[in-house]
């Protein structure tokens, strides 16, 4: 199955801030990544507002539990988070098919 994490409401000046933050956040990411978690991530551009990033599991406690420990959410640049379940059915790495 795959899970969106989403992140929203980002504080402003969210581009600036983050740069603390950032190496922590990306060794967290790549964390993820290499457990086989986390199979693409990033901040939706034009305007940065938002970030999407993409789990896959059995359930979604891999999102939620990235989401309680990134430091970007710790930082307090993340106003808020949610983890949706994404019905995949078309492209190479699907969880379902038609």
């Amino acid at each position: 199955m795959h899970f969106l994490l989403l992140y929203r409401d980002l504080v402003p000046d969210y581009v600036t801030r983050r740069e603390p933050l950032r190496a922590a956040h990306l060794a967290h990411a790549q964390a993820a990544a290499d457990r086989g978690e986390l199979l693409l991530a990033g901040a939706l551009a034009d305007p940065v507002d938002g970030a999407a990033l993409l789990f896959q599991g059995d359930a979604p406690d891999a999102a939620e539990q990235f989401a309680r420990t990134d430091p970007y959410v710790l930082g307090g640049l993340i106003g808020t988070w949610e983890v949706r379940r994404w019905h995949t059915v078309i492209g190479a790495g699907a969880a379902h098919r038609p």
